[in-house]
């Protein structure tokens, strides 16, 4: 599968690589509400600038330190919500304190990059980390006119895509000019003066003028911990359906919480703001003496790389077989719209069905325009835990400006049904 190389701008559905793109201008669009919003309009006292330093279960109350001036006081609760999100990865590797290493989380962090890139005009720059995050960086910062090379450990970029896939965005990054080093690790940092000057891997040293760190996160959870409350078997905080901690009148939520995975039945950590959203809705409910539960999670997710669309859902091929499935995929290329339609555009569609059952465990999508939000379909089929040969027969919409009169999303589910079909076939005794 090819993907042509065309006219791009970087936007992204991440906040920070969005602002950091070349056509965006005001940060304060990244700003969803105010303090003084909260406070006139919900009645919240949101106050930014303030850092937790302690929850005290005991006193219930927690130690509360006011940055601009250092005082410290505290507050005192009756109930309490953890949202203490995650922390970014940054390895402990020689010459990681230099100048020109970067970290992206907070807004202040895009602001940081940002005012480099118009200051210094880098020529070259190093993402480590082929997450979205690093990925949605590159091509932001590619935008700028850098020559941009992205180093990552996993066989292919993404790592929640099954390699095959993956390889498809890779191929679509170095059509866009980029180097895509994967299967490669960093193991430090040349500098000059202070200053970054290269990255340094096990297989080369790659000069460069900047550095990108995206290397995912982890949730977090020390405050929650020193106080007492206790985490879960992924080591995010134990929560139950209704987002209750294992301590009375303490709640949480976010990339600090785990999740329970719908289709491999464990606790994970997916640090997704989709579910973020929905686990605050449901706390909040709750806390405010109503009843709210919160069912789950898929993972479902999508991107955009340059002009490739992603889209995932569920399990991969290995993480079906990590959690106890014997799984079965199925592959087909189609294309977004009828193939005699102008602008038709290259779709890939994969699922992945347990043998025997046939029903579906996962579902990944990469494409042109018009390829990754067919992934909610699959989305909601994985939900209601859909056999194959459910799916296949399920009443899409056809028009030629939107699909072909077979949508991908049936094909994959059909091809999908004959690979179930064909493998009970052979199994089946006499």
């Amino acid at each position: 599968m090819a993907f042509e190389r065309g006219h791009y701008t970087s936007y992204s559905a991440c906040g920070i690589p969005y602002f950091i793109g070349k056509d965006v201008a005001d940060a304060t669009t990244l700003i969803a509400r105010t303090p003084e919003q909260f406070r006139d309009n919900q009645g919240i006292d949101a106050r930014i600038g303030h850092e937790v330093l302690e929850i005290n279960l005991h006193r219930r109350a927690v130690l509360v330190r006011e940055l601009p001036t250092g005082r410290e006081i505290w507050e005192e609760f009756d109930q309490l919500m953890i949202a203490t999100g995650a922390t970014p990865t940054r390895p402990p590797l020689p010459g990681i304190e230099a100048q020109g290493i970067h970290g992206v989380q907070t807004l202040d962090d895009g602001l940081a990059l940002r005012a480099v890139l118009e200051r210094e005009r880098p020529g070259r720059a190093v993402v480590v980390g082929a997450g979205y995050i690093g990925l949605e960086l590159a091509e932001a910062l590619s935008a700028w006119g850098v020559q941009i090379t992205v180093i990552g450990r996993p066989p292919a970029p993404l790592p929640g895509l099954d390699p095959d896939m993956g390889a498809l965005i890779a191929s679509a990054m170095e059509g866009f000019g980029m180097d895509v080093r994967m299967e490669e690790t960093v193991t430090g940092f040349d500098t000059h003066n202070g200053q970054v000057a290269a990255v340094v891997t096990d297989q080369a040293t790659i000069p460069t003028d900047l550095v990108i760190l995206g290397l995912g996160v982890a949730p977090n959870t020390a405050l929650a911990a020193q106080a007492g409350i206790p985490l879960g078997s992924s080591g995010a905080v134990a929560v139950d359906r209704r987002l209750r901690t294992g301590i009375e009148g303490v709640w949480a939520g976010g990339d600090c919480v785990e999740k329970f995975h719908r289709v491999s039945r464990r606790h994970v950590t997916l640090p997704l703001g989709t579910h973020a959203n929905k686990e605050g809705r449901t706390a909040g409910i709750n806390l405010g003496g109503g009843y709210a539960t919160f069912p789950g999670v898929l993972g479902t997710a999508v991107t955009k790389i340059c002009d490739v669309e992603v889209g995932r859902t569920g399990l991969g091929e290995s993480e079906a077989q990590a959690a106890g499935f014997d799984p079965i995929t199925a592959v087909v290329d189609s294309t977004t719209r009828a193939g005699y339609y102008p602008g038709a555009k290259p779709i890939r569609t994969k699922l992945i069905a347990e043998r025997g059952t046939g029903r579906l465990l996962g579902a990944q999508i990469v494409g042109e325009e018009g390829a990754a939000k067919r992934i909610d379909v699959l989305s909601v089929a994985l939900w209601h835990e859909t056999p194959v040969e459910e799916l296949l027969n399920i009443d899409l919409s056809y028009a030629p400006p939107f699909s072909p009169v077979w949508d991908p999303v049936l094909i994959a589910a059909r091809k999908a049904w004959q690979a179930v079909e064909a493998d009970r076939s052979r199994t089946e005794p006499g």
